[in-house]
């Protein structure tokens, strides 16, 4: 059976891995040298002298995506081609010698029940594990790379189980030394789902956390699987061997071939404040109360090494996991979501805030407008997809209208969004809804809003390629920056009291047409020079400070029976305001720390 060292060891021969034997600190430092090699597409790196810690410690496993498709090279494409299979079954008719892989990776998607296993050679204590620290804020150390194994306490069993990567508190806060930690799951988890079935049912919640063991299994626990379908099915398949677990008494199961593994029961009548995280939208997950694992065994390997990531502001380590997943799911999206062409959750937005997509208008050819029709139902059933669901901002064009618009290019696909967009009728808003729990950007905690941003046809406009020489800004407003094509921020002074958009809005309709030219799109920012720097900062600061029912107004704003438009540009609130989780930032003596490090040479210090 494969195992992270046996991974780990074949990295380090292929050159994808390197070790470091310089005593790193698991509070802050680790983490901070793994944000930076991770930037500079360095290699894998085995921290055999963590300080403080019997364990060794290993960081950019999926540091790339080249890496990536490595450590699954031998069962990549049997993969992708079960995944076809399930789209067309026909295929395995018309091409049948290209799909002979397909009854082995299917047995493979079976679990295997066993005895026991490596994952038991030792008990330890929970402050026995490495204290990972990322960001100086966090409310302790933290599981970063887990996998949350749960199973319907009514309907038990692996065939049903959930496998998720859900954030663990090992220590901090209120949590029992040793004894408690804390398991933050938002909306729309699999666990969730067992977690009601318990509270009604009065049977136990038996949880065990995994980490380590092969790397399909945490790939399988990110994995966007149909609600009931175990994620152990498709590690099986992606490891290449069937995912062993052992039975836990009393109902759950253990990882066999885990690297280290905490078992325990969810305490149905309590919870406990867990964080603060730094989290994927660059900002702090503040305090909340989560459930909280009793804990009841903790275990590991006689040879276990603790892999672990960083989370942050995109784009980070988890970035690749939204490239393996498109790549291996990307062809079932038509399948599930009709006329669907593709969805692309925006990592430098922070993921869930901003998703493109690529509809098709198919029905109706006898229409002579280009008023959206068939692609705003798709809007729909994306939104009622899952976690796809937690997005504010969703864009969709139409495939008929440009058939080489590329999701993964966001400047291209903006351009031809905002060359065709009718604000009077292209904007649909939800409100009072649910957001991401991360995002602090809502009315409160998972409450805010959504809009779709729906256009086709031709062209209505051509966009501002640099600012008008005769653009006049009213009082209180200053540092224009051209962002993207016919996108312009523009900030506030600190001096403006109210509703900067509405003002802004409103000001730019007093002063006639020709002061926007060409500018369909105005950003309200904090620092416009910096904001308007790069795309990933347009995108960044754009979609994850804003909620649009609130921070969304325009010229010549109007309510017709209840539809929001406008006959002007829209102008978006994207500055930080008081009620937003503050922003992540590194401790100075700890970038001297690695700094220095760096300087004296070694086997890093080409990435640090």
């Amino acid at each position: 059976m494969a195992s992270l060292r046996n991974i780990v060891d074949d990295l380090a021969r292929a050159g994808h891995l390197v070790r470091l034997d310089d005593p790193i600190d698991p509070c802050l430092e680790a983490a901070e040298i793994q944000r930076r090699v991770y930037l500079s597409g360095g290699p894998a790196v085995l921290f055999s002298n963590v300080t403080g810690c019997r364990f060794p410690m290993v960081s950019n496993l999926f540091g790339t995506i080249e890496r990536a498709r490595y450590i699954f090279r031998h069962t990549y494409e049997p993969v992708r081609r079960a995944i076809e299979l399930k789209v067309d079954p026909k295929r395995g008719l018309k091409q049948p010698f290209r799909y002979l892989s397909a009854p082995l990776t299917a047995w493979r998607m079976r679990p295997r029940r066993v005895r026991s296993g490596p994952a038991l050679d030792q008990s330890i204590r929970l402050s026995d594990l490495p204290r990972l620290k990322s960001w100086p804020d966090d409310g302790g150390p933290f599981v970063t790379l887990p996998q949350v194994y749960s199973e319907d306490p009514c309907a038990p069993g692996l065939g049903a189980s959930n496998l998720g990567m859900y954030r663990v508190q090992l220590a901090g806060n209120q949590y029992a030394v040793d004894r408690e930690v804390g398991l933050h799951y938002q909306l729309h988890r699999g666990i969730g789902v067992h977690h009601t079935a318990a509270l009604r049912s009065g049977k136990p919640l038996k949880v065990s956390i995994f980490v380590g063991g092969h790397p399909a299994m945490s790939v399988a626990a990110v994995m966007p699987l149909p609600e009931g379908m175990s994620e152990l099915t498709f590690a099986g398949a992606l490891a290449g061997e069937r995912i062993r677990m052992i039975p836990r008494t009393g109902g759950g199961a253990i990882y066999a071939d885990a690297d280290f593994c905490i078992a325990g029961t969810i305490d149905l009548q309590r919870r406990l404040p867990e964080g603060p995280f730094g989290d994927h939208l660059g900002y702090y997950s503040l305090t909340h109360e989560f459930p909280v694992l009793n804990v009841e065994q903790v275990t590991c390997r006689s040879d276990a090494i603790w892999p672990f990531t960083v989370v942050g502001r995109p784009p980070q380590e988890d970035t690749t996991f939204g490239q393996l997943i498109h790549e291996l799911t990307g062809p079932v999206i038509p399948t599930v979501l009709p006329g669907v062409r593709e969805v692309h959750a925006v990592d430098a937005a922070g993921v869930h805030p901003l998703l493109l997509a690529i509809g098709s208008e198919r029905y109706m050819p006898f229409h002579r407008d280009d008023r959206p029709r068939e692609i705003l139902t798709q809007a729909n059933a994306i939104l009622g997809q899952g976690q796809m669901s937690l997005a504010k901002y969703l864009v969709i064009a139409n495939a008929f209208d440009d058939e080489s618009l590329d999701l993964h290019d966001p400047a291209r696909f903006f351009t031809h969004i905002l060359e065709r967009v009718d604000w009077r009728r292209d904007l649909h808003f939800q409100t009072c809804t649910t957001i991401d729990t991360l995002d602090y950007s809502g009315e409160g905690f998972n409450a805010g809003s959504k809009v779709v941003i729906a256009a086709t046809g031709q062209p209505i406009r051509s966009l501002a390629r640099e600012l008008p020489a005769e653009l006049s800004l009213p009082p209180g407003w200053q540092e224009p920056r051209l962002a993207l094509p016919g996108v312009m921020t523009v900030q506030a002074s600190p001096a403006l009291a109210g509703a900067p958009a509405r003002q802004l809005a409103q000001a730019l309709e007093s002063a006639g047409s020709g002061h926007w030219p060409n500018l369909p799109l105005v950003v309200v920012v904090d620092d416009s020079p910096f904001s308007a720097k790069t795309l990933n900062n347009w995108l960044w600061v754009t979609f994850t400070r804003s909620n649009p029912s609130i921070d969304l107004d325009g010229v010549g704003a109007f309510t017709l029976n209840k539809h929001w438009g406008c006959t002007g540009p829209v102008v978006i609130d994207a500055r930080v305001k008081p009620h937003h989780a503050p922003p992540l930032r590194e401790d100075p003596e700890i970038t001297r720390r690695v700094d220095a490090l760096a300087a004296r040479g070694g086997v890093l210090s080409k990435w640090l």
